[in-house]
């Protein structure tokens, strides 16, 4: 894939730190998008500091509307788009029977609308350069009765419903873009080492992850993985 850019979708702690730090290593130019300038700031220092070429981007990624000029802006800035790392997932809507139906649409809508609206934006590129979507997700969506329980007792049932919905757009968008673009996910069921999730008893190391994005990226035969 050589030298190209990898939009960094929802960067902050843990694993779309490595990620960038693991494409940046192989020649990738960064762009690393979140709402928190700060935090973007400190990422495009570390990755500097590391010989990596970054740029920061501050944006809502909920605000689906607005991703194809975000994705305009960093064509025009970076050069042509041959990855995407989506690593967004939303908040809210824990009950869905009490929640403002906003909050479930939001959770939705980031795992799935606006997903498919960065990739629409940057479909040409992706083509011209046989690239890659690299999508993080969470067990939460697998279809197992034990999984259903943990989303209502522990209050995270707009997320498992965005997991869901998630993990199928993955497989369309798969079936739909191969061979030119490799679509692929990892499903993570476990809490990632530095994240805000992590309580000491972190038992995933996010370089890992990372690692096991890069070889999906290279060998584009599964569509999926679970961590």
């Amino acid at each position: 894939m050589g030298s190209k850019t990898i939009i960094v979708a929802g960067f902050g702690p843990g694993i779309s730190s490595a990620v960038a730090r693991r494409f940046g290593r192989e020649g990738f130019t960064v762009a690393l998008v979140a709402r928190n300038a700060e935090r973007l700031a400190a990422g495009v220092k570390e990755l500097a500091a590391a010989g990596i070429q970054a740029e920061a981007f501050t944006a809502d990624l909920s605000h689906a509307d607005a991703i194809g000029g975000l994705v305009a802006t960093i064509r025009g800035k970076l050069g042509p788009i041959a990855a995407i790392h989506w690593n967004t997932y939303g908040a809210g809507a824990g009950d869905v029977t009490t929640a403002p139906l906003a909050e479930l649409a939001s959770q939705v809508g980031m795992a799935t609308v606006s997903l498919t609206a960065i990739v629409q934006a940057a479909l040409p590129d992706l083509r011209a350069a046989k690239g890659v979507v690299l999508v993080t997700n969470g067990g939460l969506g697998f279809d197992k009765p034990e999984l259903h329980a943990i989303g209502v007792q522990w209050g995270v049932m707009g997320l498992s419903v965005a997991n869901a919905a998630k993990r199928k757009l993955v497989a369309l968008l798969a079936l739909k873009l191969a061979p030119d673009v490799y679509v692929g996910e990892v499903v993570v069921t476990g809490t990632v080492k530095g994240t805000a999730f992590d309580q000491g008893n972190a038992t995933l190391d996010p370089n890992a992850i990372a690692e096991r994005f890069w070889t999906l990226a290279q060998a584009r035969k599964e569509s999926t993985i679970t961590i």
